[in-house]
């Protein structure tokens, strides 16, 4: 947790570089010597300790592993992270971490599901029309939050997911044709593990209440569900029993119009065997 300096909360990224310097340290290592052993590049460490830079979870956990520090820097990173997500989402995560149950519909490929490829790719995109270009530092954060989010598929128990995914989201492939089959596959691969359904809303199954949003639902283990809305720009979490309901009655005909996960499963291979050379 962050230390409160004159009144003021330290950010969670000063407070893990910092123990990222001592724990080097305390082993008598020069950012070179770290480096040459951990195979990161000096410079990236540098910037770590610095807090100029948020990694990933994985090289925490490779951190973790070279000092003996338990989970130590895993904790610490998991508390830093929370600084690089906007406002409006936060309340979300928190409960998406949590969750026990989650049903989505989708205009495109979630972050759940994502490879750090095309997460990539995508943030990217959306930072040149957001006026922010070249700030590849706020992208790569962004880019290891969203991989972050992705451990809760992983936990046990694992929640049951399931995703329907508009058939719009499959036809708008990136610009490199193997970060699109990598990601093809990445669904594939999801689709397999027993806690996620996969299910495809074709073109063919016309107009529908969800057209213009995402939509997630959110069930923990006590009390009742709640739903996530988000657009272009908002994002909004629902919490009335009433409008959560006509939220789930919603979301419950865009499932019986869409295919089954046999058909969708199908669909994703087709579309991945025509963008393979």
């Amino acid at each position: 947790m962050g230390e409160v300096v004159d009144g003021a909360r330290e950010s969670g990224r000063v407070v893990l570089g910092r123990t990222l310097r001592l724990l080097r340290e305390k082993e008598g290592k020069s950012l070179g010597q770290l480096a040459e052993e951990t195979g990161y590049d000096k410079s990236y460490l540098s910037r770590l300790e610095s807090g100029a830079r948020l990694s990933k979870a994985a090289v925490m956990e490779d951190l973790d592993s070279y000092y003996g520090s338990g989970d130590l820097l895993v904790r610490l990173w998991r508390d830093a992270r929370k600084e690089v997500v906007k406002d409006r989402y936060k309340a979300f995560m928190e409960l998406e971490a949590t969750a026990r149950v989650m049903w989505m519909f989708q205009l495109a490929v979630p972050g759940l599901l994502q490879t750090e490829d095309y997460a990539r790719t995508v943030l990217s995109g959306l930072s040149r029309a957001q006026t922010t270009a070249g700030n590849s530092e706020e992208i790569e954060e962004q880019v290891a939050l969203r991989m972050g989010r992705q451990e809760l598929l992983h936990r046990e128990p694992a929640p049951s997911i399931r995703v329907i995914l508009d058939e719009g989201a499959l036809r708008r492939p990136v610009p490199d044709a193997k970060v699109w089959a990598d990601q093809l596959a990445r669904l594939l691969d999801a689709a397999e593990l027993p806690s996620i359904a996969l299910q495809v809303l074709p073109y063919a199954a016309g107009v529908h209440d969800l057209m213009n949003s995402h939509l997630t639902l959110l069930w923990q283990r006590l009390g009742d569900p709640v739903a996530y809305v988000e657009g272009n720009g908002f994002g909004e979490l629902i919490e009335d029993p009433d409008k959560v309901l006509s939220f789930r009655w919603s979301y419950d005909l865009v499932r019986d119009a869409a295919l089954t996960p046999e058909e969708s499963t199908a669909f994703v291979k087709r579309l991945l065997e025509e963008c393979r050379p």
